[in-house]
C-alpha cells in the first residue's frame, strides 16, 4: 500500500501518514501527537469484494502494523462520514484496540434517510453503534493536540472536518487541486452546501495542511497525492481558486455529477457503515445477508 509522511511542524503539529487504498482510491490516515505518541486512525477502510461479497481486513492490518512499529498508542478511531464507496473498518479496529468509535452527529440524520431507501425502518442506530457523535465545533485532544470538529456536509448531509493544529482532513469535501472537488448529489448531498463548506475551510490558516479523502490521479501526472496547504488550493484548485463565484461551481459540479454513476460500493457499504462498520446481524441459517435496493437510483 503505498504510504507517505507529512512530518510534524514541530511543537503542537501532527505528524500523519497517508495510506492509499488502490481499490476505491481512499486515503486512509494516522495522525499522532510527536509529544506523547498518542495517535487518531482516520477513515481506515474496511476491504470489500463485490464479486464475492467478501470482507477482509488487509488495510487495517498494515496499518495496525504501522502504528505499532511507531509505538504509537490509539486514542480515537475516527470517521469524517458514512463513506459511499467504502465498508469502514471503525467496528474491527475499536476490537483490536479497545478506542472509542466517533463520526458526525448528523449521522442520525443519514441513517433515517437510508432506513427508507433500504426499506429496513429498524435497521441503524448511530447512538449505539458509535461511542461519541461529535457536534459541530466539538473539541478534544490527540495526547496534548486540540482538534475541533466542523460540520462539513454537501458531499453528505453529516460530513465533518476534523482540525488539528496545523493539518485538517477535509474527507470528501476537495480533491487535490487539479481534480478540484467532489460530488455532491448523492442523497442529502448538495453543491451548494459543498461550496459553503469549502468556503469554511478555505478560510483556515493559509499554512495548513489539508488532507483529501480520495485521489485517482489526473491527468498529466503519474502519481497519486492527498495533501495541500489552503493556500495552494486559494490559488490553483479548478473548482474552488480565489475568484471563483458560487454559481460558477454549483454549475460545474452539478453537470459533473449528472454524468457520474453512484459509486459501485456504494449500496453495499452504506448498510455496513451506518452500523459503524458492522455486518448486518446473521440470519436464522447463521449468515449474514446485504440488502440491495432494486431500481431506486
Amino acid at each position: 500500500m503505498l504510504t507517505r509522511h507529512s512530518p510534524s511542524r514541530g511543537r503542537g503539529s501532527p505528524d500523519i501518514w497517508g495510506f492509499y487504498e488502490e481499490d476505491t482510491g481512499s486515503i486512509q490516515y494516522v495522525c499522532a501527537d510527536p509529544a506523547t505518541r498518542k495517535a487518531a486512525l482516520i477513515d481506515i477502510v474496511l476491504n470489500f469484494n463485490p464479486a464475492e461479497a467478501r470482507v477482509s481486513t488487509e488495510s487495517a492490518d498494515e496499518i495496525l502494523a504501522h502504528v505499532e512499529q511507531q509505538g504509537l498508542t490509539v486514542e480515537w478511531i475516527l470517521d469524517t462520514h458514512p463513506h459511499a464507496d467504502h465498508m469502514m473498518a471503525a467496528a474491527y479496529l475499536k476490537e483490536k484496540l479497545g478506542a472509542p468509535m466517533a463520526i458526525g452527529t448528523k449521522v442520525v440524520e443519514i441513517a433515517e434517510l437510508w432506513r427508507g431507501l433500504y426499506n429496513l425502518p429498524d435497521a441503524f442506530d448511530p447512538e449505539r453503534d458509535f461511542d461519541l457523535l461529535w457536534d459541530d465545533g466539538a473539541s478534544f485532544r490527540i495526547g496534548e493536540l486540540d482538534v475541533r470538529v466542523m460540520l462539513s456536509p454537501g458531499h453528505t448531509l453529516g460530513s465533518v472536518t476534523y482540525v488539528v493544529a496545523d493539518a485538517a482532513f477535509v474527507h470528501d469535501t476537495l480533491m487535490y487541486p487539479d481534480m478540484g472537488s467532489s460530488r455532491a448529489d448523492f442523497p442529502g448531498g448538495s453543491s451548494k452546501v459543498l461550496w459553503q463548506s469549502i468556503q469554511e475551510i478555505l478560510a483556515l490558516p493559509q499554512e495548513t495542511r489539508l488532507f483529501v479523502g480520495h485521489d485517482y490521479g489526473a491527468k498529466g501526472r503519474d502519481d497519486i497525492r492527498w495533501e495541500a496547504t489552503v493556500a495552494e488550493h486559494r490559488s490553483r484548485n479548478v473548482h474552488v481558486m480565489d475568484g471563483t463565484a458560487e454559481s460558477d461551481f454549483t454549475r460545474i459540479r452539478d453537470e459533473r455529477d449528472k454524468t457520474l454513476e453512484l459509486p459501485g460500493r456504494m449500496l453495499h457499504a452504506l448498510q455496513v457503515n451506518l452500523r459503524g462498520g458492522r455486518l448486518p446481524p446473521p440470519e436464522s441459517d447463521g449468515n449474514r445477508y446485504l440488502k440491495i435496493p432494486v431500481n431506486r437510483f
